[in-house]
């Protein structure tokens, strides 16, 4: 038998960890959808646009869930026949519309990005160091998948303009974010921050680089 084919056992056992965390966010979306009367793509879409005021395409709507275009387009009518969403068109494009939320969905969509869920009172159980490693692991494993074309792309303080790697070494926080003109830690990094303005692919490498190195 070739063993070199054999699975990382570590590897299996991180994937099925996070299959299993996965089974549980799952079951707390369906709960808070369900109290707020939407699915739990209607809930998602929500979430989403809560955080991007100036809207998004439907198609990059459906790509960030993972969605097909045509089950999208009804998600957005049934959200729009709530009151909660609407589509203009695109000022940068003629055929194109953009779905924004409307002020009663952007609460909405707010009360549910920040749900208590499950995983987050198991993940408030960690050390402070356990949380920020986790952190740190999770902005590798996201840059890893955006680059692979697995996800779109992803507001990363590591693909921003703003971000300094390492830029005060030996500091509790060694990072800098040069939009707010502060030095941040680990435990700072953001997965999707509204101010992200994306570095040009050159600089996006070398930061990483320098990130991770």
């Amino acid at each position: 038998m070739d063993h070199a084919l054999d699975p990382d056992p570590v590897l299996t056992r991180l994937r099925e960890g996070f299959e299993r965390i996965a089974l549980v966010l799952r079951a707390d979306l369906w709960s808070a959808a369900g109290e707020a009367g939407l699915n739990p793509t209607q809930a998602q879409v929500l979430a989403l646009l809560a955080a991007r005021p100036t809207g998004l395409r439907p198609k990059e709507i459906a790509a960030h869930l993972a969605v097909s275009a045509a089950s999208m387009a009804d998600t957005l009518s049934a959200l729009e026949r709530k009151a909660l969403l609407r589509r203009t068109p695109d000022p940068a494009d003629a055929r194109a519309v953009i779905a924004r939320l409307t002020d009663g969905g952007r609460e909405l969509g707010r009360r549910l990005a920040s749900a208590t869920s499950q995983v987050t009172t198991a993940l408030a159980g960690l050390s402070a160091d356990e949380q920020a490693d986790l952190l740190l692991a999770q902005v590798k494993i996201i840059r890893t998948l955006q680059q692979a074309g697995a996800i779109p792309l992803q507001r990363l303080c590591v693909t921003c303009r703003h971000f300094r790697p390492h830029a005060h070494p030996g500091e509790t926080n060694p990072h800098h974010c040069a939009f707010v003109n502060a030095a941040i830690g680990d435990r700072d990094l953001r997965l999707d921050c509204g101010e992200h303005e994306a570095a040009d692919p050159a600089v996006q490498a070398a930061t990483w680089t320098a990130f991770t190195g």
